[in-house]
């Protein structure tokens, strides 16, 4: 909405108030500023504010609380219920498709190299509608190793597909296949993901030596070239005394080269090893799409001695007689609750909707995807099919929003309803997840994209 003119609009802090927002706020006349007026405000899950308002300028969240007031010309909407937007956690919206499927990616390989924003319009436009306003997007599926995983926005239109981190993960694929895989196949499949992190590990510390062998050089040298500078004087005179000397001698005078240590090597640079020292250092998530027991058992214990690593296990149909060491050793599992018919993959075959609500039950981390497809506009029915076979409906919420966030490392911008985020937020006449509750209105970056379009 844009001011006629610079405007200071004085902001009363309740008791309630969150996140320090400033007494003064300046608004120019270019800002664009929306105020969202609900009954309830969900920051986060577990903490909401009653009769509450969020202020958003240039996309940004810049205020919440219960006392704000809307700056003269800010758009003013109201509503129930407001939280922040859905987050899908395992897709493939806006990529293209060719490279979704291609089977040859390897560690280096970018998602953000394949988007494709016009081949899903439509289905962007939908998962906006049912509140999906974030996506982790992934090239390589099915590949044993896709690469680098992106997190996109599902922006506002077809030609425009924000990028708001274009490193949320390494991705890996263990014993899924179309066809049969004998168990040691799939073993040695999850072998090879151990060992593809062990050499970034070496890589990184080959790296490190380097870096300490040549500072090492560099300081000798210094030390050296320091000696000679002081020494310089007398160097000369000696020498000039030696030339002197060989000359009335009738010799030759050799002169004395200066030898200083060889300077060390560096590595040479692999991009595939680069990308999992990246891994086994915990900078970044490394996400495995894996079933069954044998597989589960041999990465778990393999992985167990990189202490910082950021394991995510994606699908994990068996994951249920591990879940003591994954609530342990804090390792999300990404879970993919949709009804499937008698004839599922192998993989597949013990697949159960109540496993979100078995593993919560157990304290492990539980995270809700819509499988890896471009169907992220069904995130939120799968989380109610999760909450319908035992899962909390906060936790389901949280699935959804903050833990997403959190695991991914984008929570500085999106899955909470906090100053400095995005504008991301979606207002509802219920309950978020509840079937009874339809979306009224959809915010991205302070700006409504979607209006109702009936219940998610």
């Amino acid at each position: 909405m844009h001011l006629p003119s610079t405007w200071l609009v004085s902001l009363v802090a309740a008791s309630t108030a969150l996140a320090a927002a400033p007494t003064t706020l300046s608004i120019l006349p270019d800002d664009q500023v929306t105020l969202v007026k609900a009954e309830k405000v969900i920051v986060r899950p577990g903490k909401t504010l009653e009769n509450a308002s969020v202020l958003i300028v240039n996309g940004r969240i810049t205020a919440v609380g219960t006392d704000l007031e809307a700056p003269e010309g800010a758009e003013v909407l109201e509503g129930k219920v407001v939280c922040a937007g859905f987050l899908d956690v395992w897709s493939n919206l806006g990529v293209d498709g060719e490279s979704v499927a291609d089977s040859r990616t390897m560690p280096h390989c970018r998602t953000i190299d394949a988007l494709d924003p016009y081949s899903s319009g439509f289905g962007r436009e939908e998962a906006r509608a049912s509140g999906v306003l974030a996506v982790r997007a992934q090239v390589g599926s099915d590949a044993a190793f896709g690469g680098f995983g992106a997190w996109l926005s599902t922006g506002t239109s077809d030609g425009d597909l924000p990028v708001l981190l274009d490193d949320a993960c390494q991705s890996a694929t263990v014993g899924v296949s179309a066809g049969s895989i004998d168990v040691f196949d799939r073993v040695s499949q999850a072998d090879k993901v151990v060992d593809e992190i062990r050499s970034g590990l070496d890589y990184g510390i080959d790296w490190m030596k380097y870096r300490e062998e040549l500072a090492a050089w560099e300081a000798a040298i210094a030390t050296a070239e320091a000696k000679l500078t002081k020494d310089f004087k007398k160097a000369k005179k000696d020498r000039d005394k030696e030339v002197e000397e060989a000359g009335k001698e009738g010799k030759e005078f050799n002169e004395k080269k200066y030898k200083e240590d060889k300077k060390p090597s560096a590595p040479k640079f692999d991009a595939e090893k680069a990308a999992m020292e990246r891994v086994a250092n915990g900078e970044i998530p490394m996400v495995v799409t894996i079933h069954r027991s044998a597989e589960l058992r041999a990465l778990l214990d393999g992985t167990k001695q990189f202490d910082r690593l950021r394991l995510v296990i994606a699908g994990g149909t068996e994951t249920l007689g591990f879940a003591e060491e994954l609530a342990g050793r804090r390792i999300p599992v990404i879970v993919h609750p949709a009804p499937l018919g008698a004839s599922r993959p192998a993989h597949l075959r013990d697949h159960d909707l109540s496993l979100a609500a078995q593993l919560a039950e157990k304290d492990v981390s539980v995270l809700i995807g819509s499988g890896g497809g471009s169907a992220s506009r069904d995130l939120p029915l799968l989380a109610s099919l999760a909450i319908g076979h035992g899962l909390d409906a906060e936790e389901a919420f949280a699935a959804l929003t903050t833990r997403a966030a959190r695991t991914f490392d984008v929570a500085d911008q999106v899955g909470s309803v906090q100053k400095g985020r995005r504008g991301d937020l979606l207002i509802l006449d219920g309950e978020p997840l509840a079937h009874s509750t339809s979306i009224t209105h959809v915010l991205v970056g302070g700006q409504v994209v979607s209006p109702a379009k009936g219940g998610n």
